[in-house]
């Protein structure tokens, strides 16, 4: 994938289910303005004694959720991330990106580094050229810059978010 700084906003912060807080703000405020947000925001599960948060993916259009958790993790390890339905939340946005005005894509991580998960959704709009709302944590942000280019990092606040959103508007990249 060529670099594509501008149009991806990768907004890091501590906070994961903040930041999915954060997006869904942004996404009522573009749709109030008569913008096409289309995209998956997580829901955490609420389960208790869990130590992966995976929970749920929520299609913004449709309001649709998918589990992305397993009951019983495999032996291997404590995650209960499913990847199979991440992989339906990922096939159900697919068609909504073209008639898109931007994109909000949850996160990049362990999946997407690895070719799966959300990867089919953030190659779909970069393919078709419209902006991408995104998060990714520290120990993925090298699969990122790997997968990308680069891009925009900007804070964990809605004002950056709307100065990147404003940047774009304005044909100009934004360094928040």
């Amino acid at each position: 994938m060529s670099p594509l700084s501008a149009s991806i906003a990768t907004v890091i912060g501590p906070d994961s289910q903040a930041i999915q807080s954060l997006f869904e703000a942004q996404a009522e405020e573009w749709r109030s303005k008569g913008v096409k947000v289309v995209g998956l925001v997580a829901e955490a599960h609420a389960l208790p004694d869990r130590s992966c948060a995976a929970g749920f993916l929520r299609d913004l259009t449709s309001e649709a959720r998918f589990a992305m958790y397993l009951e019983t993790p495999p032996s291997n390890t404590s995650c209960h991330l499913d990847g199979s339905g991440v992989d339906a939340a990922c096939m159900a946005l697919l068609g909504q990106i073209e008639t898109s005005d931007v994109v909000v894509l949850s996160k990049f991580g362990k999946l997407e580094g690895m070719g799966g998960g959300l990867r089919p959704a953030f190659e779909a709009a970069a393919a078709a050229g419209k902006p991408i709302l995104t998060t990714v944590s520290e120990k993925h942000r090298d699969a990122w810059a790997e997968f990308t280019g680069g891009t925009t990092m900007i804070p964990d606040n809605l004002a950056a978010i709307r100065n990147w959103w404003a940047g774009l508007k304005a044909g100009k990249s934004v360094a928040v």
